[in-house]
């Protein structure tokens, strides 16, 4: 009897996503294509052990979206991805590991075009198997949905197993009815983002002058990471960038970007705006959370506060940036078009938090003029 199933799934369903695994590593590409091949919505249609027989997969496999190691024999996952991206844009999730190295390594990636990256399994711990499978799952369904750029030189289904559970922002901080906030001389740029965010982040970084109002950060990222990426985004920017720390006071000129295994808050100390670091669960399974900064700088500022939340995948963050609007704050959410993943910011869009959605490169233009508008009410 002849079966009405296709490769790509039963027939009138959805087509499966198409998942090409490059790894040096025979143990993590078995590890990989069983927890790939698990979700009934993705097909591990190959393998490869380096970079060079990934080229002829990808020719003969077609791939929707590639898991790259970024460190290989014969050429390196960076100079790869360098040359896939200028020559045949695809999808890429780049699996590294969670030292500094690595993450130097996956953030020279993610500037490249990669989508997104995970750390590699920890294939010793049977239980964190469990949570790494849900999420390499999320991010491959996502990854073949991003908008993916040629490069141009210029820089599910778990089996039945539990899972981290998906809790709200009231887990850190509980909601508290909104208060009027009086004018004051200190402001605060509150960014949220995810997958793609590091570019967008930067995107936007490099164009804020000095003298800008400080910046508080949450984008997730690993432990690991975001040490690295705040030294990156302080070596292009006009403003000082830092990693924040417990107690740090919010100054003009400076931004604070949350540690990766830390939720990031704003609270008030007398006529100053102070970062507080929390180590509580995850939100919305993510720590740091975007819901948690928002939600405190809703609380703590309100209306001397503007709320920007760029590309990323979920919903982290869209309900805090609500909040943050029904305080006064101004709010922006990146557009569609030019976003990785309209996730985040498409959710706020939906539930009405963004007041304004403006594409990737107004967003800095416009909080400069937010953040004048601001002193010029003030100076009335």
């Amino acid at each position: 009897m002849q079966s009405n199933e296709s490769p790509r799934g039963p027939a009138g369903a959805k087509p499966r996503v198409r998942v090409l695994i490059v790894d040096d590593s025979a143990l993590v590409r078995r590890i990989l294509t069983e927890v790939l091949s698990a979700d009934p919505a993705l097909e591990v249609v190959g393998t490869a052990s380096d970079a060079y027989m990934a080229r002829d997969r990808i020719k003969q496999l077609n791939p929707d979206v590639l898991t790259l190691d970024v460190e290989m024999p014969k050429m390196d996952g960076v100079t790869f991805l360098r040359n896939l991206m200028r020559l045949r844009p695809m999808p890429v999730v780049m699996v590294s590991s969670l030292t500094e190295h690595g993450a130097e390594v996956t953030l020279d990636a993610l500037a490249v075009g990669a989508v997104d990256y995970l750390p590699k399994p920890k294939i010793d711990i049977a239980a964190t198997l469990t949570d790494y499978a849900d999420e390499l799952r999320a991010k491959i369904r996502s990854a073949a949905t991003a908008r993916v750029r040629p490069y141009t030189g210029s820089a599910g289904n778990n089996g039945g197993a539990a899972v981290a559970p998906r809790l709200g922002v009231d887990a850190v901080l509980a909601k508290a009815p909104v208060r009027r906030q009086f004018r004051t001389t200190d402001r605060i740029i509150a960014i949220g983002a995810s997958t793609g965010g590091t570019e967008a982040i930067k995107e936007v970084l490099v164009q804020l002058p000095a003298d800008t109002p400080g910046v508080v950060i949450t984008q997730h990222i690993p432990k690991a990471f975001s040490t690295p990426f705040a030294r990156r985004m302080d070596a292009c920017c006009q403003m000082t960038v830092c990693e924040a720390q417990d107690g740090q006071v919010i100054l003009p000129g400076h931004v604070y970007i949350a540690p990766g295994d830390r939720h990031l808050l704003v609270v008030r100390d007398g006529a100053r705006y102070v970062c507080k670091l929390d180590d509580g669960p995850p939100v919305n399974r993510h720590k740091p959370s975007v819901d948690v900064l928002f939600r405190s700088v809703a609380q703590q500022a309100g209306r001397n506060a503007v709320g920007v939340i760029l590309t990323g995948m979920g919903k982290d963050g869209a309900l805090g940036l609500k909040e943050m609007r029904e305080a006064g704050s101004p709010t922006v959410a990146q557009d569609e078009a030019t976003s990785v993943v309209w996730g985040m910011p498409g959710e706020a869009v939906a539930i009405g938090a963004a007041a304004e959605t403006l594409p990737l490169g107004q967003v800095a233009p416009r909080l400069s003029a937010l953040a004048e508008s601001m002193d010029l009410t003030r100076a009335r």
